[in-house]
């Protein structure tokens, strides 16, 4: 509609990355219809939930993933990323509460790197502590049943490591 690109727009983009990267497809139909269509849906259509997809390739299995699935996984970002022109990416890093690294920070390191090679990007790690806290806390203002929170509670999380990311990056 002609108005202007904000940081909003690229939160929104970001999550709908995040979203391919769990589910392995993209949230909504994006190979017919208008762009009023494809408004229309994203505005009214509620994608399905990460955490309902079970079976399906992506991150969320890359915890105890194979090397194939791995590969599978860093192959599916390059793409996203030539796809969508992105020039940097942020992974989170999880420290524990005293700044020390543990197995997860490690792993999380060992995927930087791996993602560096593979995509040619700057991977950028930022301090994911607490960030689950703050999406929990969020839910709760939002008013979203205990019940149903695990399906949005990775999304939001990124979202924050993101925003703490960008607003650092600003001053």
């Amino acid at each position: 509609e002609g108005r202007p690109l904000t940081i909003a727009c690229d939160v929104y983009a970001l999550g709908v990355i995040l979203y391919e990267l769990l589910c392995g497809e993209r949230p909504y139909d994006l190979r017919s219809g208008s762009i009023a269509q494809l408004e229309q849906a994203i505005l009214e259509q509620e994608p399905r939930a990460p955490s309902r997809r079970v079976g399906t390739p992506g991150l969320a299995e890359d915890r105890g993933a194979t090397a194939a699935q791995l590969r599978r996984t860093l192959a599916r970002i390059e793409t996203l990323c030539r796809e969508m022109e992105i020039g940097a990416v942020v992974v989170g890093l999880p420290l524990n509460m005293d700044d020390t690294e543990g197995e997860r920070a490690r792993l999380s390191r060992e995927f930087k790197d791996m993602l560096e090679r593979r995509t040619g990007l700057k991977v950028t790690m930022w301090n994911e502590r607490l960030t689950t806290v703050e999406a929990d806390e969020i839910m709760d203002e939002a008013g979203i049943k205990k019940a149903d929170r695990k399906e949005y509670v990775d999304m939001i999380a990124a979202q924050l490591i993101l925003e703490g990311y960008m607003e650092y990056g600003r001053k």
